[in-house]
């Protein structure tokens, strides 16, 4: 007898209407993103985050210093620890189970996250680019700005499902729609 293993997103049950059209203000789940912290060892900090900042196909998530996410939501997890792994003076540890993506964006996205988070998210503060670790809906999680109005919240999978529910609460003024993401 075979043993035939399927993967069930965390936030399946969250979102039953898949065909729903997404409106300006949008939410979407990604459903295998590849996730890796990453950490230098000691002295190697520099070495580390611009071997890292060469790494194609990666976005990377400031933590704190000497510590990392990186994010790939275009490449599987075996390719990315594979590079990841050709860095000397690095520690890295797969998280793609153990958290979850979430991708905002519209109009209204700084008015949404400004219920969530209590950071400035000021598009000359928060730049393109720019990471945080802080609490989202009273959960620890790295935001991260990917484009003028787009964010990516990364969250742990035991509180995907809370931290979405508030997230659409925060979203209903401003008709916030969510789905899977067609990657």
């Amino acid at each position: 007898m075979s043993l035939t293993l399927y993967h069930r997103h965390v936030l399946e049950d969250y979102l039953p209407d898949f065909d729903a059209k997404a409106n300006p203000n949008h939410l979407s789940v990604i459903r295998r993103p590849a996730i890796f912290s990453v950490m230098a060892h000691r002295g190697s900090g520099g070495f580390v985050g611009a071997a890292l900042k060469a790494v194609e196909g990666v976005n990377l998530r400031d933590c704190a210093p000497g510590e990392w996410l990186a994010v790939s939501t275009s490449a599987g997890a075996a390719g990315i620890e594979n590079r990841l792994g050709e860095i000397a003076g690095a520690s890295i540890v797969d998280q793609s189970d153990g958290r979850v993506l979430l991708q905002i964006s519209g109009p209204n996205v700084r008015r949404i996250l400004a219920k969530c988070v209590a950071v400035d998210l000021h598009p000359e503060t928060f730049v393109i680019g720019a990471s945080a670790n802080l609490l989202c809906c009273h959960v620890a999680a790295n935001l991260a700005r990917s484009d003028a109005d787009m964010f990516e919240i990364i969250v742990p999978r035991s509180f995907a499902g809370s931290v979405f529910e508030e997230v659409m609460e925060m979203g209903r003024e401003f008709a916030l729609t969510a789905a899977f993401a067609d990657r």
